[in-house]
């Protein structure tokens, strides 16, 4: 039953059904919205499509090292060119067969486009809501520690006075030690540095990390710079970062993340968390995971719809299934839940995501089955009907496979007169239904079901 395949059949109806297009892709880069963009330019003047950027297609060849050096550089004028640079590269207008992006042509381009963004995550927290160093208390009596603060002991000595004093000299010794350690550690823990950033400062670090995110995003939609993003560890520990703190996080880099790994999905394996590469974050593919369920309770829409739409590319890969398996009972609530709301987006995205659920885990199915808002809402988007074609063939496929479960026939009869007015009142799903009423009525071990019947008998 688990078919692991990213273009399932689903049946007669939609077979040859093309794969949809990424999220957010820029206007122009897949072949249905050129078609519609000759359309439009047939009817509407060429002056309201505003002015077209050209670059030269060996300008990253001469300038790349520049690029890379401007963006290393920090300074100012070299970063705003470099980011300005980048962005005209790696957005694609219509009919642009520009290969100029593709990250393998510019060695080390990446890890600095992500050196920029972590410049700004070290800055952004405040420092009332960083979690404080721990305090050692083991062998704070003692002259060698063993914690790396030889020197500080040693140093102290020098301020301890002579042997020879009465009894409360023992106090003294203790209290001037505290103090010249607290003096030594205010100057590094509660300063922000020696070059510290004012308002301003850090308003132009966070529009640069925001550039760079949307430069990375920009090359997420290549296919030539798929798998390399997905297969390099320091940019998806960056991504799942920004993910995680998307409550304090500026939005627009949030969002530019999300979009991100979205992107990268299919190629996406969480195991790479584990890997023996290099870690600059030390996320692990739990945290990952809870990040991404973080996004999926957002009440932003396109957080959630976009957090929705990566679970459901990620299940299909068997590798990853096992670490989504103990979230699912609370992926599919959530599911539902978004099947509640009125956005078209945000139902497509949950019919998505639960069409391939369902395909892979049988726990998911039998729950499903059980819930009496889900099989009403999954209708529900089919009678409506969806706008989206392909999402009205979704929902009626994700019927037919809680169906076919043996498990679930009983609690699944409770709809066959919704099946049976489907079945004769929609052309497009009449095949689905039918073979769903066939499961329902017509095997060997239910009987009695089929004695009723749908025909009133």
């Amino acid at each position: 039953m688990q078919k692991r395949e990213q273009g399932k059949s689903g049946g007669a109806a939609g077979g040859n059904a093309a794969p949809p297009p990424k999220r957010g892709r820029p206007f122009g880069s897949t072949a249905a919205s050129i078609a519609s963009a000759s359309a439009a330019d047939s009817v509407a003047p060429s002056t309201l499509l505003g002015p077209s950027l050209q670059i030269h297609n060996s300008f990253s060849e001469q300038n790349n090292k520049r690029i890379v050096l401007a963006l290393q550089s920090g300074l100012k004028s070299e970063l705003t060119w470099a980011l300005n640079t980048l962005t005209l590269l790696s957005f694609k207008e219509k009919d642009d067969m520009r290969k100029d992006a593709c990250l393998a042509k510019i060695p080390g381009l990446l890890d600095a486009l992500l050196q920029i963004i972590d410049d700004w995550r070290d800055i952004a927290l405040p420092k009332e809501l960083r979690k404080g160093q721990r305090t050692r208390t083991l062998g704070a009596n003692s002259v060698i520690t063993g914690f790396g603060n030889e020197y500080e002991a040693l140093g102290s000595i020098a301020l301890l006075p002579q042997s020879g004093l009465g009894s409360g000299s023992a106090a003294e010794i203790s209290g001037q030690k505290n103090t010249s350690k607290r003096r030594r550690s205010e100057w590094w823990l509660d300063e922000d540095g020696l070059f510290n950033l004012d308002d301003e400062g850090r308003a132009e670090k966070q529009q640069c990390a925001v550039a760079a995110s949307n430069i990375i995003r920009n090359f997420s939609f290549m296919p030539e710079n798929e798998i390399a993003m997905a297969q390099h560890r320091h940019c998806l520990e960056t991504v799942f970062q920004c993910i995680e703190d998307h409550i304090v996080e500026d939005e627009e880099l949030v969002t530019n993340a999300i979009e991100t790994i979205v992107n990268l999905a299919p190629l996406l394996d969480l195991r790479i968390f584990s890997s023996p590469k290099p870690s600059y974050i030390k996320i692990t593919e739990k945290r990952a995971v809870q990040a991404i369920m973080g996004m999926l309770g957002s009440q932003v829409k396109a957080w959630h719809c976009a957090a929705a739409e990566f679970l459901g590319r990620m299940i299909i890969n068997p590798d990853n299934e096992p670490l989504l398996l103990p979230f699912v009972p609370q992926i599919y609530k959530r599911l539902v839940d978004i099947l509640s709301l009125q956005a078209f987006d945000a139902q497509a995205a949950a019919i998505g995501a639960l069409y391939n659920l369902v395909d892979v885990n049988m726990d998911c199915r039998l729950k499903l089955a059980s819930d009496r808002w889900a099989v009403d809402r999954i209708l529900k988007v089919i009678k409506t009907p969806h706008p989206v074609p392909e999402v009205c063939r979704k929902a009626a496929m994700i019927i037919e496979h809680l169906a076919s479960d043996p498990q679930n026939r009983t609690s699944m009869l409770a709809y066959e007169n919704t099946f049976a007015e489907i079945l004769f009142s929609d052309g497009r799903h009449s095949d689905t239904f039918a073979r769903i009423l066939f499961e329902l009525t017509s095997k060997p071990n239910n009987k009695i079901a089929a004695a009723r019947g749908i025909w009133g008998m």
